[in-house]
């Protein structure tokens, strides 16, 4: 008797979520978001910094190679670095002299610099 009762009551039962239990859910997925997206950006802004810093170091073989070939840095371009080493990434390269340059590179908005030849890659302009 016990049984039947409760398998009627059963079938009659609308199954189903609350409003609580939704706003409880979008609550949780809410404290989820505030969590990972900031941790998300500074993974981008490292991962740029470290690209432009990384582009920097890699065209300085180019850039002497450059100078080896020529005797100056004065008409170094992207373009001639790109003949000596077809993975150059950088922006135009500034401030040339006979004996010294500065190349650049941005990523993401951060911008890094080396000023050469015995300078250290660093965010200030050379």
């Amino acid at each position: 008797m016990f049984v039947t009762k409760l398998r009627k009551r059963l079938a009659n039962e609308e199954s189903g979520f609350t409003l609580i239990e939704l706003l409880i859910v979008l609550v949780i997925i809410g404290i989820l978001l505030a969590i990972a997206v900031p941790s998300y950006l500074g993974f981008k802004d490292r991962a740029n910094k470290s690209a432009a810093q990384a582009n920097v170091r890699s065209a300085i073989p180019a850039v002497e190679a450059f100078y080896a070939d020529n005797g100056t840095y004065v008409g170094m371009t992207v373009a001639a670095l790109r003949l000596i080493d077809a993975g150059v990434k950088l922006n135009a390269p500034t401030a040339l002299t006979t004996t010294s340059y500065c190349v650049s590179d941005t990523r993401g908005g951060f911008t890094y610099y080396k000023g050469g030849p015995a300078g250290n890659i660093t965010s200030t302009a050379c």
